[in-house]
């Protein structure tokens, strides 16, 4: 390898979620700052959000019910 072109390693990195959970990984930062992670991303927690704002949700929900009591 050539000598000094290579970033830092921290093997004991901290990483930060906006949420407040931090965890430790490795990486050329000493800390890390994220907006979302697996304690408060919807994938994970099962708890979805959906923001209707228009109403497209409550519509594109009444034509789904309306096509499976066709069929």
């Amino acid at each position: 390898m050539k000598a000094d072109i290579h970033p830092t390693y921290y093997a004991n990195a901290v990483a930060t979620c906006a949420c407040g959970a931090s965890y430790t990984v490795g990486s050329t930062h000493e800390t890390i700052s994220v907006e979302i992670c697996t304690a408060c991303h919807p994938f994970y927690t099962g708890l979805e959000k959906v923001l209707d704002t228009t109403g497209r949700v409550d519509k594109f929900k009444k034509r789904s019910a309306a096509a499976t009591k066709k069929a």
